[in-house]
């Protein structure tokens, strides 16, 4: 049986998600990552682990989609027996997700559903199905935002579906304490960088003044800390959110 530790990342081919594998990889874990449409990119993240000497897998994923999550947890049993030789897993991190700005008075049904699926819904249903394959002992890192504490315009459906995923940070904390798995949240502000936010010079302007640090985010900031809460160093780390964003409107 295989004894190396291995994480679950959704959305891991590009941004925050890619570089979140890689710091994992840096700690001496596998990883099995997904991806929706960028198999191409999933691939070369997965040379670039192997690169450092672990392995990795990638597979397809809509993270929104959940009539697709028992086919899905097929073929992890079968990569986890298949590749890592195990059954079980040790690290989810719910990554995946897409961004939308727009004004609560224009707010459709549908944007306000594809927020909901992709950053609420889908990670808790997401969870569930993980946990027969989550290893006793293991950790659970749900990708929140900054705009749960700080009120942008234009953001109120994504800053909601996050604000429900700190929430059930916490009652996973609880809920799966007896069986040792802790459950945190990272709350990354604007990060730049091969993510799904608009990026001009002007916006990343406007974020370095309001940034204590005086500068932007690049995904390079964020994953470490993901990869941290997954060693023996953070194991009394519960129930907790995690800020990561340079010092941004305090």
């Amino acid at each position: 049986m295989s004894t190396s530790n291995i994480a679950l990342l959704t959305g891991g081919s590009r941004g925050l998600g890619k570089d979140m594998a890689l710091k994992l990889a840096q700690q001496g874990i596998d990883v099995i990552l997904t991806y929706r449409t960028q198999q191409a990119e999933a691939q070369a993240v997965v040379a670039d682990i192997e690169a450092l000497g672990r392995r990795a897998v990638a597979l397809p994923l809509d993270a929104a989609d959940l009539s697709t999550f028992d086919a899905f947890f097929v073929q992890v049993t079968a990569v986890l027996r298949d590749t890592f030789d195990t059954d079980r897993f040790d690290f989810l991190i719910n990554n995946a997700g897409t961004s939308l700005s727009a004004p609560f008075a224009e707010m459709t049904e549908g944007q306000f559903d594809e927020m909901l699926n992709i950053h609420f819904k889908g990670v808790y249903f997401l969870t569930q199905r993980a946990l027969p394959l989550l290893r006793d002992g293991g950790r659970i890192v749900n990708v929140s935002s900054a705009v749960t504490r700080s009120s942008f315009a234009g953001v109120s459906a994504y800053a909601a579906m996050k604000g429900a995923v700190e929430v059930f940070t916490r009652a996973l904390a609880l809920e799966l304490g007896p069986r040792g798995i802790t459950a945190n949240a990272v709350a990354p502000g604007a990060v730049f960088g091969g993510g799904t936010m608009t990026d001009t010079p002007e916006i990343r302007a406007w974020v370095a003044q309001m940034t204590a640090l005086g500068r932007t985010a690049e995904p390079d900031d964020i994953g470490g800390v993901v990869a941290f809460l997954c060693t023996d160093a953070a194991r009394w780390l519960n129930g907790q959110r995690i800020e990561l964003t340079g010092g941004m409107n305090i």
